[in-house]
């Protein structure tokens, strides 16, 4: 009797990644025991091509509202959009306080401010080493490197074991800025024994190691050294401050001044530089007005838009809409970055347009990844030495990607364990299995709405992307149902009227048939003479042109 009550008192834990898996973007994970939940980042995805008008997706955070009473923290990892950018959009109806270093706050608190959200929002500065204390849980952060600094690890201690989430991290001996990434200290927690390790993925399917951040600014040198008598354009990643510092650091060596172009970078060079995570030389930023005053040699323009965004910096030069900033013949352009999966097209289509212009374009080369290649992946297991794999921040091929390097290392597949966004995985030392789902999904934001769009209007707006609106009017007599005006037809996005006068008049006629047949069997339901509406004019629009056009009928009644 005494054994069984023992039993029933074992709990779980149980790890929920509610966004993240099997995308790129929208990293958030909860962490649940007994009456305790900590999540691990909050972060944003991009919309795809065929969400039409959105500018955002952040997660559906239902399980968190519901649970709200257990809620106690959120954890960031690093202050990339993909981890932290739905924090405003999430705090407003989840209110816990934050955890992050240094920097990773700093970009955070400007975020916060832009929604009028600072003061309403708890956060606390962590220190790598520094263990915090939330419920059944203990939350160490442990350095890092990664494409923007004060990147942690973090070890998460819970009755049921400890557990290490990577992050983002790549091994980096040799970083531009501080210190390099504290293997001793994973060493240090694989040898007390972990439960599980959740590991960054995005670079899994690549061989080898990844390179030093260090070696772009030897390559960064030579493209200076290269190109003496003309202007230089660089494009990178805002958030990547260890790239910008190593150009700042050749502009200075070969006697040039730097603009800085383009909302987001601006606003993290300045939080950098007020937080000591960029040094600047004395004098050497000017703003992008004085460029003027000094000849295309001595100057270098920082630029965002390496991604092909239609409205970043560089595009808006590309295509000839930048205010201040034309390309010229003989501009040196450098991409800083590789084309994000999906962004390939606009990219090449920036760098066709910049070579029209008549400037050399360089895009090889200059770039290094943030992310842990094979080789720094199996370094982690071998320190950790996790008992379960649980392959994280990836679209589906790259975890299972992670998952064969766990292979090769020996885990057996009982011991890696391939999530989806909303499996509820149990975990302890007797075993790990998902034992449910929870609700997730995308929740759209378009403009000042959040959630207001779904995937109905989603679907409509593709309709009338693919194939227009006809809208049909008529005017029906109180009581009676007669026919007082119309029906009218009026298209947009279906065909050019003016060219297609016949097939209107057509439509005119099917639709007076349509009304007439509505009024010989006393058919006066106005859902039910749209309906009729809607199917007589579909067949016939289908059947001349092969599309379906979304149908609208709108009675008034006088």
């Amino acid at each position: 009797m005494k054994k069984e009550k023992q039993q029933n008192n074992t709990q779980k834990l149980k790890i929920i990644p509610l966004g993240g898996l099997e995308q790129i973007g929208m990293n958030i994970t909860a962490f649940e025991y007994d009456d305790s939940i900590i999540v691990v980042d909050c972060g944003l995805a991009f919309p795809e091509d065929d969400m039409l008008g959105i500018d955002l997706v952040i997660p559906d955070i239902t399980y968190l509202k519901d649970n709200i009473d257990r809620v106690k923290g959120f954890f960031i990892t690093h202050g990339h959009e993909d981890h932290i950018g739905a924090l405003p959009y999430v705090l407003r109806e989840i209110n816990v306080p934050i955890y992050a270093t240094k920097l990773t706050i700093g970009i955070i608190e400007h975020k916060l401010e832009e929604h009028d959200m600072l003061n309403s929002t708890k956060r606390k500065v962590v220190k790598y080493g520094q263990h915090i204390n939330l419920g059944c849980f203990r939350v160490e952060f442990i350095k890092t490197n990664h494409s923007i600094q004060d990147a942690a690890a973090l070890a998460i201690y819970s009755p049921a074991g400890i557990v290490v989430h990577t992050g983002d991290f790549k091994v980096d001996y040799t970083p531009v800025f501080g210190d390099a990434i504290d293997l001793q200290r994973f060493g240090e927690i694989g040898k007390k024994g972990v439960l599980a390790l959740l590991c960054d993925s995005t670079n899994a399917e690549r061989p080898g190691f990844t390179l030093s951040e260090k070696s772009v600014g030897k390559t960064l040198d030579n493209i200076f050294a290269e190109h003496k008598t003309t202007r230089i354009i660089i494009a990178t990643f805002a958030s990547n401050v260890d790239r910008v510092q190593q150009i700042i650091n050749s502009a200075d060596r070969f006697g040039r001044k730097v603009a800085i172009e383009g909302r987001s970078m601006v606003n993290i060079i300045s939080i950098a530089s007020q937080l000591g995570y960029l040094t600047l030389p004395d004098n050497i930023l000017i703003d992008v007005d004085q460029l003027k005053s000094y000849p295309d040699e001595q100057t270098v323009i920082i630029t965002t838009g390496s991604q092909g965004e239609s409205m970043a910096a560089l595009s808006r030069m590309a295509n000839g809409m930048h205010r201040k900033i034309s390309i010229k013949p003989n501009d040196t352009i450098v991409f800083s970055s590789n084309p994000i999966p999906g962004n390939e097209k606009s990219v090449t289509s920036i760098i066709n347009e910049l070579m029209r212009k008549g400037a050399d374009v360089i895009f090889q080369d200059v770039h290094v990844s943030g992310h842990a290649c094979k080789e720094d992946i199996k370094l982690i297991y071998s320190l950790v030495n996790p008992k379960y794999s649980i392959p994280v921040h990836g679209e589906y091929k790259h975890l299972v990607a992670q998952a064969k390097i766990a292979e090769e290392l020996g885990y057996d597949k009982d011991h890696i364990k391939i999530l989806s966004s909303g499996d509820v995985l149990e975990i302890d030392e007797n075993g790990a299995e998902v034992t449910g789902r929870v609700q997730v999904g995308n929740i759209f934001v378009d403009g000042l709405g959040v959630g207001d769009v779904g995937n109905i209007v989603l679907r409509d707006r593709q309709r009338l992307a693919e194939d227009g609106i006809i809208v049909v009017v008529l005017t029906l007599e109180n009581g009676s149902g007669q026919i007082l005006a119309g029906p009218d037809i009026v298209s947009r996005g279906f065909v050019y009227v003016r060219n297609s006068e016949s097939l209107m008049d057509e439509a005119k006629s099917v639709l007076n048939a349509t009304m007439d047949y509505c009024m010989e069997h006393n058919i006066t339901d106005w859902s039910k003479i749209k309906n009729e509406i809607k199917d007589s004019l579909g067949d016939f629009v289908w059947k001349e042109t092969k599309r379906r056009p979304m149908i609208m009928p709108i009675i008034m009644e006088v």
